[in-house]
């Protein structure tokens, strides 16, 4: 740390760490996705020298209650849910969708409705956005469940498509603003 703080002096440094396959192992159960106490501890150390934010594609609160330390920012949806340190309802500081959240309800219902006949299909609602896992399904049955998604995706035009590890799709609004931006007006409060 002492070396990143003398090369970065006069400059503000902001730790931002992935939660899935960075701070916990990638696991067949995305409910399952616990970080060990050593890696708790190694962020909270990491904490104490520099703002530290966890991003994930998860639920700000299921994120928040698997590393469970108050100090942190959070942000959940892929940015589109940021909280800052502390257990003050007040302290959420971005939530650019909140006018979506019933769309995105009423497309995890259709989602689940769609897979269900998909041995090992996961659909998870994260708020803000929406995770399906195939990591269980069988890999014939790939391109079969990536077309279900799409059509009921296609039938959501303000939502927006996007392929990750093993999580076949994630949906959430296509909102104007970057990433940057929110953090930076977020930081800067």
């Amino acid at each position: 740390f002492e070396q990143i703080a003398s090369a970065s002096k006069g400059k503000k440094i902001v730790m931002f760490l992935d939660y899935d396959g960075t701070l916990s192992p990638i696991v067949a159960n995305p409910d399952a996705a616990y970080m060990s106490d050593a890696m708790r501890e190694a962020v909270r150390d990491v904490a104490k020298h520099f703002p530290t934010a966890i991003v994930s594609g998860r639920c700000r609160d299921k994120v928040h209650n698997f590393v469970g330390l108050s100090e942190l920012y959070y942000a959940g949806s892929h940015g589109m849910d940021i909280k800052g340190p502390g257990s003050n309802p007040e302290s959420v500081l971005c939530q650019p969708a909140s006018e979506f959240l019933p769309m995105i309800d009423e497309v995890y219902k259709v989602l689940v409705e769609k897979t269900k006949s998909t041995p090992g299909a996961k659909v998870e609602n994260n708020k803000f956005c929406l995770s399906v896992h195939f990591r269980c399904v069988d890999e014939k049955r790939w391109n079969f469940l990536a077309e279900q998604v799409k059509a009921v995706i296609k039938d959501f035009p303000m939502l927006k498509l996007t392929q990750g590890r093993k999580r076949s799709s994630s949906s959430g609004p296509a909102l104007c603003g970057t990433r940057a931006r929110r953090w930076s007006s977020c930081l800067n409060r």
